[in-house]
This record gives structure tokens, sequence and C-alpha cells, in this order.
């Protein structure tokens, strides 16, 4: 595998070391050691597959809280999507900022989240199949999210907004909400 880290401290980009002959390809998407290696959590607690009829459809910006944080290492298995991470850590010199990353079937290239990022993305084509190894187990109490349209973050979608849950829809505005609830 190939580390490049992002502007955000600690999220890694990771593109396969592709092996190929008459055969195929062959590469690791995985590696406990090496993640530690580059000072990444290598727990996976749970892995997660999510399918998208539709282009437009958006999913996040979702997080989790201690005791409850998660890593999460992303991958689009089919289709496209374009992946968005924002560093919530209080104390990061990147608190706030965000990074977009077209994730996708043919550049088989995957996103490393670190814990306190809020996640979510955006399928850019219909069918689009998402892959996430999380370190940590789903803990609907300590769950937070963002809204993907808010103005304190800007985050500019590649393509309209077609479809999205109620529950992200609704995820209330970063400036008014209690610090205490981060």
């Amino acid at each position: 595998m190939i580390f490049t880290e992002t502007k955000l401290k600690g999220a890694f980009i990771l593109d396969l070391d592709l092996r190929s002959d008459h055969r195929g390809a062959f590469a690791r998407t995985f590696c406990a050691q090496e993640f530690a290696e580059h000072g990444l959590k290598p727990t996976v607690a749970q892995c997660n597959l999510s399918y998208n009829y539709l282009a437009g459809t958006l999913r996040g910006m979702h997080y989790q809280v201690a005791p409850a944080c998660e890593t999460k290492l992303v991958r689009c298995t089919k289709g496209a999507i374009y992946d968005v991470i924002i560093d919530m850590r209080p104390d990061s010199p990147t608190y706030r900022e965000h990074i977009g990353v077209e994730l996708t079937a043919d550049n088989h290239r995957s996103l490393y989240i670190p814990e306190l990022f809020a996640h979510g993305y955006q399928a850019l084509t219909d069918g689009a199949e998402v892959v996430y190894q999380v370190g940590e187990f789903y803990t609907p109490g300590y769950e937070r999210g963002l809204r993907y349209d808010d103005p304190a973050f800007g985050i500019e979608w590649p393509i309209p907004v077609t479809v999205i849950s109620e529950k992200d829809a609704a995820w209330a505005l970063f400036e008014t909400v209690s610090v205490g609830v981060l």
C-alpha cells in the first residue's frame, strides 16, 4: 500500500501497490502492521457496505465522540463517490477544515479517516457501492452529525444532491450547536 498523508494530519489516502501479471493483479488492501507503522489505528470492529441506487445520493456528515470515537477505512467497490471529511478535533491546527477525494472502483483508492473526523460522501454514479472498515462499534448515543450544506464548512459537492435521508438533512448548523455536544 502507498500511504499519502493529506493536509489534515492523520488522514491518509491509500493507493494500491498492484502486482500485475498475465492473470490480472493482486494488492493488499489492509495490513495492521503497516497501519501501525504509519501511526494509524489498525483495529477493525465492523465492516459496513453501503449501496446507493442513484447518482446524487448523499450520506453524512457523521462521526462519533468519546468513548466511542471511530476510525474508518473507506473504499468504493463499484461506481464512484466523492468522499468528504471534516476535522472536528478542537485542538487540531486544521480544526473545521475539510478535504474531498474521489474514490472509484477503477482507481482502487481508499481513505483512512481518523477519530473525530466527520465523514460523508456523494454517489457520483448510479449503483455506487461503498465498503468501510470501522475501528469502533456503532454507538447511537455517541453519534453526531453535521449538515452537508453548512456554510461553516463550505463544502462544494460535485453534483446536485438529489437523495438524502431526513436525518442527514436535519442536522443542526454547526454555529447553533453547543460546543459541549461535540
